[in-house]
């Protein structure tokens, strides 16, 4: 008989054996090679981890509180896009969905100067 925490195995075929009974006299008789196997007590195997057991980078760099600076706030990229007001040659812009998905998105500029411009795709 081998037994891994409560469960039961036919030293034969390694077959798992039907429950425990508790008694240690007790014999198992195995449903596929008919091998007689010995009860054993059943066995608790409590186990506890706690999240510093598995080291991690990304969870070191993870905090409970995070603060979000004005640099990870701003999601607009820089593009090349005349000003109609100044003239410059590269505007933010950022892009968004507001028509039906078989028709382009709109692109909203946005100029240093303050200038805003929308574009339909």
């Amino acid at each position: 008989m081998s037994a891994i925490g409560s469960l039961i195995f036919c030293t034969d075929c390694g077959n798992l054996l039907d429950e425990s009974t508790g008694d240690a006299t007790a014999i198992l008789l195995c449903n596929v090679c008919g091998a007689r196997n010995k009860d054993a007590l059943p066995k608790t195997i409590v186990s506890q981890s706690k999240p510093s057991d598995f080291p991690s980078i990304l969870r070191a760099k993870r905090s409970a509180v995070q603060t979000l600076t004005a640099a990870d706030k701003k999601t607009e990229a820089l593009g090349q896009h005349t000003c109609a007001k100044c003239g410059r040659k590269e505007m933010y812009f950022t892009t968004v969905q507001l028509r039906s998905a078989d028709e382009g998105s709109t692109v909203f500029y946005t100029c240093v100067c303050g200038y805003k411009e929308t574009v339909q795709n």
